[in-house]
């Protein structure tokens, strides 16, 4: 993965904030080789909400996954980004569609991804959301998150601080809304038969973030398996 970091940012060129932005999240944040390690077990179509410019989708086929790939954002300046790079690169199976969730969730049946995306969601809507994302896995498929959760300590004070700034820099449009609580999501995926884990994501900075991969068996239990 890493020798394909410089690869993958280029073809974000000539939007030079979109290059460098794809260099730095490639070399310092762990989560696109966590969701590729993820996702190695299935070969369901992905459904990447909340998808940005595009950079998973890089990611994941630069680690040889080959299923269909789906992105979706509100933002259609990032969608225009994402296509462009994406016909540089001669990413096969990739769509990216501007959407705004808000107005209704898209068909899909398969795996989902919710990459930092929940904590910018009041309550009614995470809920909301997480439902139908669950309801579109088929068996086999998984959903796979990251958020921070809400637990005392300074390393969420510090998660909250980098998405207030994320928002006063316009890369999102909105700011931190609330931060989901682990209990809460262990009874909602065990309410559905999904097994599940929890495994921390820092990265080299102090986040307060956490890959979650929730996944319905093909047999669906009605089970709950959660690391500790």
């Amino acid at each position: 993965m890493e020798l394909a970091i410089h690869a993958i940012a280029r073809q974000f060129l000539p939007r030079r904030p979109h290059y460098w932005y794809a260099r730095i999240k490639l070399a310092t944040d762990p989560l696109y080789t966590g969701v590729g390690e993820v996702l190695a077990t299935t070969r369901q179509p992905l459904l990447d909400l909340g998808c940005g410019i595009g950079l998973l989708a890089h990611a994941l086929r630069a680690q040889g996954f080959s299923a269909d790939y789906r992105g979706v954002d509100i933002d259609g300046k990032k969608i225009v980004s994402a296509r462009e790079a994406a016909a540089r690169a001669e990413l096969a199976a990739v769509c990216f569609e501007p959407l705004d969730l808000a107005r209704g969730f898209p068909a899909h049946r398969g795996s989902v991804a919710l990459l930092d995306i929940v904590q910018f969601l009041p309550p009614d809507a995470q809920s909301a959301l997480l439902e139908s994302a669950i309801a579109s896995l088929s068996p086999g498929a998984v959903l796979v998150m990251r958020t921070g959760l809400q637990r005392d300590g300074w390393r969420l004070r510090f998660t909250r601080g980098v998405d207030r700034f994320a928002r006063w820099a316009r890369w999102m449009n909105v700011g931190p809304n609330r931060y989901p609580r682990r209990h809460e999501l262990e009874q909602r995926f065990a309410d559905h038969g999904l097994t599940a884990t929890f495994t921390p994501l820092r990265g080299r900075l102090p986040f307060e973030n956490w890959l979650i991969c929730a996944k319905r068996g093909a047999s669906e239990e009605s089970s709950a398996n959660v690391q500790p």
